[in-house]
């Protein structure tokens, strides 16, 4: 894991090249997520950056096309372009990734131009409540093709716990929780703020993180246990509506 104010050498790569490929219409380079927030691990974690450019047509396209390939090549999904413009107004549409990004981040060139961020906190509940319940139907729509094969199935809660964590740290923000940036720090929050049982996430935290004797010998009912909780967080959430309130 990288320390988190090391900037490493691939990512300084990158910023060195696309300096030399778009000149003065790189206006900022911010490294975001799980490398930002020191939550870092080479065998799932990649590197999030977001470019923040002058103009954003085909000749910048053009000129970041090689590089994000080589980008790509190291594991690493392509970085977010950005105008300037584009930065300011799209707050309300993406309010979960922008408050990450504004509240974790690491500027690689140019200007902080993200720290001043405005979100409204109307969005933002509503992007936390559809993302948790997507995602939970997106897993019970693939539990339900695999659920006779343990391996598969067990490998599918593995790589789902990060993003759950990841949204109940917006919902503790939401609450108004003091909201930590590890994941298990994040279940113990949780834990706290929403009275659920966090054993299954910290169990699949423990395989995430290949910890000595880590096992789930019947992952159904790990399955079982881990939506219920799951829901009740979501519960938590949508009665934060103001709809909800004036009911």
């Amino acid at each position: 894991m990288p320390e988190a104010d090391v900037v490493t050498q691939v990512v300084s790569q990158l910023v060195e090249k696309l300096q030399k490929a778009l000149g003065p219409d790189l206006v900022s380079a911010v490294l975001y997520g799980s490398a930002a927030i020191g939550d870092y691990q080479d065998k799932f974690s990649d590197y999030n950056v977001l470019c923040v450019l002058k103009a954003i047509a085909p000749p910048q396209l053009r000129a970041t096309e090689p590089i994000f390939r080589w980008w790509r090549e190291q594991g690493n999904p392509s970085p977010l372009l950005l105008t300037e413009h584009e930065l300011r107004t799209s707050t309300d549409c993406f309010p979960v990734e922008f408050h990450d990004i504004r509240e974790h981040h690491k500027i690689l060139h140019g200007p902080d131009v993200v720290s001043d961020l405005s979100i409204d906190t109307i969005y933002y509940r509503a992007q936390v409540e559809h993302e948790l319940r997507a995602k939970l139907l997106r897993l019970r729509q693939k539990a339900s093709a695999i659920l006779s094969d343990k391996d598969v199935l067990r490998r599918l809660l593995v790589d789902s716990v990060s993003t759950f964590c990841v949204l109940f740290r917006h919902a503790l923000i939401l609450r108004g929780e003091a909201a930590p940036g590890l994941k298990r720090e994040i279940v113990g929050r949780a834990r706290e703020a929403f009275g659920i049982d966090g054993t299954p996430f910290e169990t699949l935290l423990d395989l995430r993180e290949k910890k000595s004797g880590a096992k789930v010998d019947d992952p159904e009912a790990l399955l079982a246990l881990y939506m219920i909780e799951i829901g009740k967080v979501i519960d938590v959430v949508d009665r934060m509506s103001p709809d909800k309130d004036a009911a």
